[in-house]
């Protein structure tokens, strides 16, 4: 049985299809990945013997010079990654017998698309719930269509961002859908997510509420890391107390230096070390004092089990590792799904959401304190000890025994 995984999107996207790749693989299926040219993927996939057929431009020179929240070359963009679906990804899923999809929405419906024109099986994949529709929460902003204020009721919301949608990216999905013969979509959102779609978070840290639609929640597809973590950091870590992780994955931020500054700053006022992760932001140490050390792309689940708290942006992947390794956290969202996962961490008691997506030192330690307070650390462990680690598993059992049907 033969399976394509399409992803596109930074390291939160891109990972889990590691994790699904390798269950999909012990259970006796095969697999490739369709997924952005960046090198740090090429090479990820690389290392565990996956094949991947680069698809798209690379994600990480986007994500560092778009301006946040700005639709300047959204169009563009959109049309290169809907070409790219219609190109890459169905060359790479002939001769497969399912195709799972995660990224943007025009992604995700030329995907679909591709999946109806050969005859396989489609699985949309959410690693978050914000985007899938539910009463029980307003729709996220889209580039440069934002929603009304007016009208306040969730259902009327999700109604005017299928409307949205369309607006957007109908015309250029059903353009090329017509190419390849295939009849136009009115609703390119619900197409793209399906009857069906798959929700691959935790159900403790992220509890889906049932809706209309058919979620499947599978648990989040994580796989065990079990590289060792560099000789320099595991000195670090031995020469001293727990130290405090500073890090923001691929997010960008928009004067990283001060940021950097503010948390270190912060860290130090309560007496802690800092371990610092140059991300995408490309962080960096603001002295030469040994109380600090900057790292590059390491094993979180290793390092997380060794610092006293984690400071991040509140992407699904870090917010799941750091509750997963029992860890307080201080979740500093700057956009999209973060807010969200913020919340899910200050709900669960496990650490503090900090409003604010540009923290003061007084700010930040103000939430450090918080985190790293007895009952923050008790509550962090205990919810630990609930989070599932078979999700990937069970999304592989799902998806072969479906297509065996």
């Amino acid at each position: 049985m033969r399976v394509l995984l399409s992803a596109y999107g930074g390291r939160g996207s891109v990972e889990p299809m590691v994790g699904l790749a390798l269950a999909l693989r012990e259970l006796g299926g095969e697999v490739r990945v369709c997924a952005p040219p960046d090198e740090e993927f090429v090479e990820r996939f690389a290392g565990v013997g996956v094949e991947m057929v680069p698809a798209g431009a690379p994600v990480r020179p986007l994500v560092t010079t778009v301006t946040p929240g700005s639709a300047a070359g959204l169009a563009q963009r959109a049309a290169e990654l809907m070409d790219a679906q219609f190109d890459t990804v169905a060359s790479a899923a002939e001769g497969c017998d399912a195709l799972v999809v995660t990224g943007p929405l025009p992604v995700a419906a030329c995907g679909r698309s591709v999946a109806e024109k050969l005859g396989i099986r489609y699985v949309h994949a959410s690693h978050q719930p914000v985007s899938l529709p539910s009463p029980y929460r307003r729709p996220p902003a889209r580039r440069g269509m934002p929603l009304s204020v007016e009208p306040s009721d969730n259902t009327a919301l999700w109604e005017e961002d299928a409307r949205i949608a369309n607006a957007m990216f109908g015309e250029s999905v059903n353009s090329r859908r017509a190419a390849i013969g295939l009849p136009p979509v009115d609703d390119i959102r619900d197409f793209a997510f399906s009857a069906r779609p798959w929700l691959a978070t935790d159900p403790v840290l992220s509890p889906w509420q049932p809706t209309g639609l058919g979620v499947v929640q599978t648990g989040a597809w994580n796989l065990t890391d079990e590289r060792p973590l560099p000789a320099e950091l595991v000195a670090f870590l031995d020469a001293g107390p727990a130290p405090v992780y500073v890090g923001f994955g691929s997010m960008p931020i928009s004067a990283p230096q001060a940021f950097a500054k503010t948390a270190i700053e912060a860290v130090r006022a309560g007496g802690r070390r800092v371990v610092v992760s140059r991300g995408w932001a490309q962080l960096a140490l603001i002295d030469d004092q040994d109380d600090c050390i900057a790292v590059g792309e390491v094993n979180q689940q290793a390092l997380f089990r060794r610092t006293a708290a984690v400071v991040h942006h509140g992407s699904a992947g870090t917010t799941t590792t750091a509750t997963r390794a029992g860890v307080p956290q201080v979740v500093v969202p700057q956009g999209a799904d973060q807010p969200y996962w913020a919340g899910r961490v200050a709900d669960l008691g496990t650490g503090v959401a900090h409003d604010d997506p540009t923290p003061t030192v007084e700010s930040l330690s103000a939430a450090l304190g918080t985190a790293l307070g007895p009952e923050t650390g008790a509550r962090a462990v205990a919810v630990a000890g609930t989070i599932r680690t078979d999700g990937a598993a069970v999304a592989a059992r799902l998806l072969l025994g479906a297509v065996g049907r």
